[in-house]
């Protein structure tokens, strides 16, 4: 099957598109003056594309794009370069610095973002919820997310307490679920007004003790949520820090489904986009001892029944000294169920026969911190 879709990243040294070009593929970038860019997303319908991200030097931001080349910029909060220019002239005209008015503060960076009826949502570190009814341009806060009753006792994950999972409903406007290292799985159904934490896990897992600290206990899943994916109807999935779940519910309840992979811990999670007893997840060694595949072999690990069973799939990818690591939002499908995901050493693979074989379509670009598709 050939590329239907350009490939969109975000990397820590901007936003980058691949683009099908015969049976090769042609990189563009890196966009938006070097920014780290945690995510990049398309809306085909129309004509759009934004970059999030940021820094404590920069700021948090949104990019836009009508054709990825061109970019603009919405500042969201200020950065270190806003102090330093705003009491230096010298600062000023060597950055080509200009005041700029922000409309939030203590925000370091957007993390990701979600389009879906009309709005443009945008996950924040530290972890809030912003949205946008004009494309990006300007953006309102979720208060009930803001004054969410358990926030005191939110902790930060290694890359600090981040909403990095935005998933709506496309028939329903407000029903919405929001991932957050490490507070766990957030839920609304009227809008944003309210918010319901949905961690618990199902009747019929097991919860082993272990000393863990991202660990399942006192019947919930771990709370360090690093990515969820939604199927049709109520079912979703979810890689945490320390396994993968199923639900059935739209995440009231989880069943592990962790058994039969070479480890629990692991950032992305993928599903077919028209079968959704079909998954794909990257398993890495774990936290302690080093966050690279298991045995230092690369593999893709595939469910064709909903986690029931797990099979590695190898071909195309390196075997024996391999030390990458695949991040949270670096793993996507197109609509013609082509597979992709990019590296923390800069290279992207791709699979056209739902996961069986990989190809390397791109590499040596910077450490790549998301992977989304926008259709041709």
């Amino acid at each position: 099957m050939a590329a239907v879709a350009s490939v969109l990243l975000g990397t820590t040294k901007g936003a980058f598109v691949l683009r099908p070009d015969g049976t090769d593929w042609s990189v563009s970038g890196p966009h938006c003056d070097g920014w780290c860019i945690n995510h990049v997303i398309g809306d085909p319908d129309h004509d759009m594309i934004w970059a999030g991200g940021g820094s404590d030097w920069s700021g948090a931001g949104v990019w836009r794009s009508e054709d990825g080349e061109n970019w603009e910029l919405s500042k969201l909060s200020k950065g270190q370069i806003d102090e330093w220019a705003a009491s230096d002239p010298d600062t000023a005209a060597f950055f080509d610095w200009k005041p700029t008015e922000v409309p939030f503060e203590n925000l370091m960076a957007v993390w990701s973002l979600h389009s879906a009826h009309g709005v443009l949502y945008a996950g924040t570190n530290p972890a809030s919820l912003l949205s946008s009814s004009d494309g990006g341009l300007t953006w309102q806060r979720n208060a009930a997310l803001d004054a969410h009753p358990s926030r005191e006792g939110w902790n930060p994950g290694g890359a600090g307490l981040v909403l990095h999972t935005l998933i709506s409903d496309p028939q329903h406007a407000d029903k919405i679920w929001l991932g957050i290292s490490a507070a766990g799985v957030f839920a609304t159904e009227d809008g944003g007004a309210s918010w319901e934490r949905r961690n618990r896990l199902s009747n019929d897992t097991v919860c082993t003790a272990h000393p863990h600290p991202a660990a399942p206990r006192d019947g919930d899943t771990g709370y360090c949520v690093h990515n969820m994916q939604r199927g049709p109807g109520d079912l979703m999935y979810q890689q945490n820090h320390h396994g993968t779940y199923r639900s059935t519910d739209g995440g009231r309840t989880w069943r592990d489904i962790t058994a039969g992979l070479p480890s629990t811990f692991g950032f992305p999670i993928a599903i077919h986009p028209d079968d959704p007893d079909m998954i794909w997840v990257v398993p890495l060694n774990g936290d302690s001892v080093g966050r690279y595949p298991p045995d230092a072999s690369a593999a893709v690990w595939k469910s064709a029944d909903g986690g029931e069973t797990w099979h590695a799939k190898r071909d195309g990818l390196p075997q024996g000294s391999c030390f990458f690591t695949v991040l949270r939002q670096s793993m996507a499908t197109d609509p013609k169920a082509g597979i992709y995901f990019g590296t923390n050493t800069g290279s992207v693979f791709a699979s056209f026969d739902e996961g069986e074989s990989w190809s390397e379509i791109a590499r040596h670009l910077p450490t790549i911190l998301s992977v989304e598709t926008l259709t041709q």
